[in-house]
């Protein structure tokens, strides 16, 4: 058994077990994880079906599954407790503790969970999702005077699922640029680029951790060729020093990691990439 299958399961999005989830694994060296995502988990029925789910790999593979999940609803989660994975919940690890410390009872709603009692910020998410979605790997340059921040790079470096999870999670406008032969050969970034120079941030990976990522797209190929993948990203960070883009490497960083970096160096953090809920507490003279 060379990896270990992890489920991810909500009632909402699934994006807090993801995120939580994910930050544990980064911390086992050496162990390959597959990933399934099973958000909207809101009914017994449902919950049922997770269950089979599980018990299938757990027969299959012959080792249990983790489940890392957050439910608000009890009645949900003992049906999921009953599979024959290894469940992590983590609303159930922390909320009897905050009843108990706090002396109140908590609401137990669904929904709460990413501050979407605040609409306005709900609506910032999704029209920063959006704008994402349509200016993700130069399909357009016309909207980059909107973007807050624009990634470039090579193919698979990181770009895409990087402004998107920046969207989903920080409201922040991101685009993203693929570097490719026309601007390694020509030793110049596109007049669009450089018109918002402020705006471009970097991303690198390993030469050979990109030759697998490529290898797993297009086998034996010359885009996955370990001469190709070097040349692009000596040619990508030659780019990256003449025109002074700040930059990063992306290898041993998760996804969440990439995003908080980028915005933190690009001042974005502070400006505007903050729930209003979870700023509160760290205006000036709150003691945050």
């Amino acid at each position: 058994m060379n990896h270990r299958t992890i489920f991810f399961v909500s009632d909402q999005t699934g994006i807090t077990a993801e995120t939580l989830g994910h930050s544990l694994l980064t911390q086992f060296d050496g162990l390959r994880f597959r990933s399934v995502t099973l958000p909207f988990i809101d009914g017994i029925d449902k919950a049922k079906e997770v269950v089979r789910r599980v018990n299938l790999t757990a027969e299959v593979e012959g080792v249990r599954p983790i489940v890392f999940a957050t439910f608000v609803h009890d009645e949900i989660r003992a049906v999921i407790r009953g599979s024959r994975g290894l469940l992590l919940d983590f609303f159930d690890a922390f909320i009897d503790p905050l009843e108990r410390e706090l002396d109140v009872r908590s609401s137990h709603m669904v929904g709460r969970a990413h501050g979407q009692k605040n609409q306005d910020w709900y609506s910032r998410r999704i029209d920063a999702m959006n704008f994402a979605l349509e200016n993700d790997d130069g399909q357009t340059v016309r909207n980059y005077e909107k973007a807050d921040v624009i990634l470039v790079g090579v193919s698979r470096s990181g770009k895409t699922p990087t402004c998107l999870y920046m969207a989903l999670h920080y409201g922040i406008f991101p685009a993203n640029y693929p570097l490719a032969d026309e601007e390694f050969e020509s030793g110049h970034l596109p007049g669009a680029l450089l018109q918002h120079r402020h705006k471009l941030y970097g991303l690198t990976i390993a030469p050979s951790r990109l030759v697998q990522i490529r290898n797993e797209r297009r086998p034996e190929s010359r885009y996955a060729s370990a001469d190709q993948v070097g040349f692009e990203l000596r040619s990508a960070q030659g780019l990256f020093r003449k025109f002074g883009v700040p930059w990063m490497d992306t290898t041993e960083c998760s996804i969440e990691e990439i995003a908080s970096t980028v915005l933190a160096r690009m001042g974005l953090l502070d400006r505007n990439a903050a729930d209003p809920e979870r700023v509160e507490s760290s205006e000036p003279g709150s003691g945050a």
